[in-house]
């Protein structure tokens, strides 16, 4: 791949660190999130890179090409083989390394400078795709306000289960259909039954939804047998990505009880191409507090850590746009935000949580976090949820209506971190496509 820049890049490397962090992108120099592409069209072995404004970094180019300490040349060993498991499985030492090595080489009159302006790629040449191969894939159920709500649809009398405030409820997902912003996928097909119909029959979802969530990526895991302790969990969490996990809710009603959902979630899964680091959101850390008169977390679920700063302030969104608005020229409109500190369990809980009874974790698992509502009446991180179950369809600005998902609906999760005295960091896109469904058997 051709590291040249266009015509109109300023080669100087400073020039273009201070454009990179004043464009107001989701990914100033601060960010560096880390994300796996190619050129676009191409068959060429996929890099990795991070990006920082419209540009990638490419790691491989840089391995080669830039004077590095010992040390930081065998953490990027495995960047520049293309082998991100490799590097996630060193550990939070590595990341932390590279992570400040780059920070310090993009620095003006660094010695690094005059090579790294021949490893960047425009980002608009490239295509993304899945940072890495996922091993397994565990959906959590962190998002109170969406808990609630979902169940005062089903029980208006006592919508959350007595486990909710004492265990992290989840659940194993699929992890073979997880893809990258971009996923264009069938709707699914599957069971249904009416309240009035005398027996089920398999057709099209007609209540297809999606789930605003966020992602985390585990890095160095644990052995079979050997629990992680609250107090390193996070050590373990190698990044975090946006995460769309599709619902066909018709078909989920019907199958979920006893053993929960299955193929009313296991056909798509989306999520965003860059990853970043939790050491890019140090400075949107907040306190994690129950409300008063909840359960506090058992004693394993808890620390003076996690308590002072285990939270972080995510603002969330999620907006669609329809065929008509497509063929208009309209953009994606926006559906609801929310904020991801008013999850109930923090990301520590869940690996804690995880691995509490032995269970290994692994380079490249991924934990979704739920559907993250926030507790305002259109804060509704799904369709369910925003439409009352349906009953009250959404009025987009062109006229249009909605309950559920359309065909040739697109719809699109992004999420930024803002905070006076720091500069803002965002987490890219994730965007998936609702197909026509295939035909029924």
């Amino acid at each position: 791949m051709s590291a040249a820049l266009d015509d109109t890049h300023d080669p100087s490397l400073r020039s273009w660190v201070a454009s990179a962090n004043e464009a107001g992108t989701d990914f100033p120099i601060q960010n560096l999130p880390l994300g796996r592409f190619r050129r676009k069209g191409s068959e060429e072995p996929w890099r990795f890179g991070v990006a920082i404004g419209d540009q990638v970094l490419d790691l491989r180019l840089s391995a080669e090409q830039c004077p590095w300490g010992r040390e930081v040349a065998q953490w990027l060993q495995p960047l520049a083989a293309g082998d991100l498991l490799g590097f996630m499985a060193l550990g939070p030492v590595a990341r932390r390394g590279v992570r400040s090595a780059l920070s310090v080489a993009l620095r003006d009159g660094s010695e690094q400078g005059p090579f790294l302006e021949l490893c960047l790629v425009p980002q608009a040449a490239l295509e993304m795709g899945l940072p890495c191969r996922i091993g397994d894939y565990t959906d959590f159920y962190t998002g109170i306000h969406h808990a609630t709500a979902v169940g005062k649809l089903f029980r208006p009398d006592n919508p959350l289960l007595p486990n909710y405030q004492w265990v992290p409820i989840g659940y194993h997902g699929r992890a073979s259909s997880i893809g990258v912003s971009g996923q264009r996928f069938h709707r699914p097909l599957g069971q249904v039954k009416g309240p009035n119909d005398a027996q089920p029959r398999l057709a099209p979802s007609a209540r297809l939804d999606h789930e605003l969530e966020l992602g985390f990526l585990i890095g160095a895991g644990n052995a079979l047998g050997e629990p992680v302790p609250i107090t390193k969990a996070e050590d373990a969490l190698f990044g975090i990505v946006l995460l769309n996990d599709w619902s066909a809710r018709d078909v989920q009603a019907w199958e979920y009880q006893p053993l929960g959902p299955f193929l009313s979630k296991n056909f798509a899964t989306t999520i965003s191409p860059w990853v970043v680091m939790p050491e890019a959101l140090a400075p949107f850390r907040v306190p994690f507090e129950r409300p008063a008169g909840d359960p506090q977390p058992l004693p394993y679920l808890d620390s003076a850590a996690n308590r002072a700063a285990g939270a972080f302030d995510i603002t969330l969104e999620a907006s669609i746009q329809t065929p008509r608005m497509r063929e208009a020229g309209l953009p994606h409109e926006r559906l609801m935000r929310s904020n991801f500190r008013d999850s109930y369990w923090t990301i520590a809980q869940l690996i804690a949580h995880h691995t509490v009874n032995g269970c290994n974790l692994g380079a490249g698992d991924l934990l979704g976090s739920g559907t993250q509502s926030g507790p305002a009446p259109g804060q509704g991180g799904s369709l369910l949820e925003l439409t009352e179950g349906g009953k009250r369809p959404i009025t987009l600005a062109n006229g249009e209506t909605r309950t559920f998902l359309e065909d040739g609906d697109s719809l699109v999760l992004r999420a930024h971190c803002e905070r006076e005295g720091a500069r803002r960091i965002g987490f890219g896109v994730c965007e998936g496509q609702v197909l026509a469904s295939r035909a029924v058997a």
